[in-house]
């Protein structure tokens, strides 16, 4: 009993995955927080947040400490000091009277004098730059650039991967429709099949007519095994793009609804508001600031700083702290730094070049878009016609057959003609769902 009730709930787990069904909205969710891409698109703004919080740390004092050991093999300062050679005789006279003569006799003799045979010396510095040319102010503001930067970055990962998610969704909508076509045509000529068998045993028709229908069934058969095949390895790349665990879900959207045209944008408007011309902008920017950083580099810089030594060389322990200030002057690098900057002004220029070029590309890719969606919109209408016209003749075609006024050949064109209209609509409302999202996506009115 156990083992039917087990093979039971497998049965209506089975069953509940292979019915799991997703929204468009649900495959753009799961891709917007699975996809690789976007993952690696927030890492890069962590990392470029974490160099902001580093490059900032140059407003403050930079602080060292150093130590040093040490132990020669002989002193490193010795010498001789002799009293007598420098003493004069009024000096000698007082002394005579004012010291003891072995002291006096000792003065007579050559002093030696040696230090620093061993030693240790520790000293803490901390040193606050007061003008660096602006090279850190610059320097922070060409950070914070970098996480504005990272931060568009990411805007088009998202629209790179809500592109080609909806692409592979309404691939694979496609693909259930025309498998669903596929299905009503087999249903179609499997019904034509039986009438033709009924019409070959009552001696109406030639047996001609039956192989022909068998032979579009085959026809049949063989499409639905591409398109089985089809779906499948769309919903493997879905899953995949998606991070979804499983693939045997199905989509859910329906292409006989009402399709408006998105709103059409102002798009010198809609210019200003694209992440692609902020991209552009924020080069502009950052070619200005590391103009401005290569001036700095040139220009002199001031710091002044404080710091506390032991040591005790002279084999006496001493403590001393000092103040100090230093001025840094890059003469010789003038020369060169020149060229550097006119480098910097002329990368300026060449930013600001390509951003007026691109802006005007990116208006006519926005034009084009509207153009695409306009003409995709059309063609859905024409495919729309050819479903009903299509589907008209056919049923004419099935009654002139079955009153023996054509022939099968031209009922089974009829089918054939009413599949491919089918078809046709399928493949126009996938291309208008995707000319309608680049539109959205080319003028940033999600």
């Amino acid at each position: 009993m156990k083992k039917y009730i087990i093979a039971l709930l497998c049965l209506l787990c089975c069953n509940i995955i292979e019915a799991q069904t997703y929204t468009l909205d649900q495959i753009l969710d799961s891709a917007r927080h699975n996809n690789i891409a976007i993952r690696k698109a927030h890492l890069d703004i962590e990392a470029s947040h974490q160099q902001r919080q580093e490059v900032f740390t140059k407003y403050f004092p930079s602080i060292s400490a150093a130590g040093l050991w040490f132990r020669a093999n002989k002193y490193m300062a010795e010498t001789t000091i002799d009293l007598s050679e420098n003493m004069t005789p009024e000096l000698g006279a007082a002394l005579a009277q004012a010291l003891p003569a072995e002291a006096l006799a000792a003065l007579a003799n050559p002093i030696s004098v040696t230090m620093m045979k061993k030693g240790v010396l520790a000293s803490i510095m901390a040193t606050q730059p007061i003008f660096t040319g602006g090279q850190i102010i610059n320097g922070n503001k060409l950070a914070r650039l970098g996480e504005e930067v990272s931060t568009l970055q990411l805007q088009l990962s998202e629209n790179e991967v809500e592109r080609t998610a909806e692409e592979y969704f309404w691939q694979l909508i496609s693909l259930q429709e025309k498998m669903k076509t596929v299905d009503a045509a087999s249903a179609l000529l499997a019904d034509i099949a039986k009438d033709v068998n009924v019409a070959l045993e009552a001696g109406v028709v030639l047996r001609n007519d039956l192989l022909q229908v068998q032979l579009r069934q085959n026809d049949i058969d063989s499409q639905k095994l591409k398109l089985q095949n089809g779906l499948s390895l769309v919903r493997l790349l879905l899953a995949q793009y998606c991070g979804l665990r499983d693939t045997t879900f199905t989509l859910e959207a329906s292409i006989d609804e009402a399709t408006p045209l998105p709103l059409r944008q102002d798009h010198q408007q809609a210019l200003l508001a694209t992440t692609e011309y902020q991209l552009l902008g924020k080069q502009v920017e950052a070619a200005h600031l590391q103009k401005k950083m290569e001036l700095g580099k040139n220009l002199p810089s001031v710091a002044v700083g404080a710091g506390y030594t032991y040591h005790n060389l002279l084999e006496e322990d001493k403590t001393f702290g000092m103040v100090f200030a230093t001025v840094n002057i890059p003469i010789t690098d003038w020369w060169g730094g020149s060229h550097a900057i006119k480098r910097r002004k002329l990368l300026k220029q060449k930013a600001e070049q390509e951003l007026a070029d691109n802006a005007e590309l990116l208006e006519i890719r926005m034009q084009k878009a509207w153009n695409d969606v306009q003409e995709a919109s059309q063609q859905l209408i024409i495919a729309q016609r050819g479903i009903e016209q299509a589907e008209e003749n056919l049923r004419l075609n099935r009654n002139c057959y079955q009153a023996g006024t054509i022939r099968m050949a031209d009922l089974l064109e009829a089918q054939l003609l009413y599949q491919q209209a089918c078809d046709k609509k399928t493949d126009a409302f996938a291309a208008y769902q995707n000319k309608s999202l680049e539109y959205r996506l080319a003028t940033n009115s999600k």
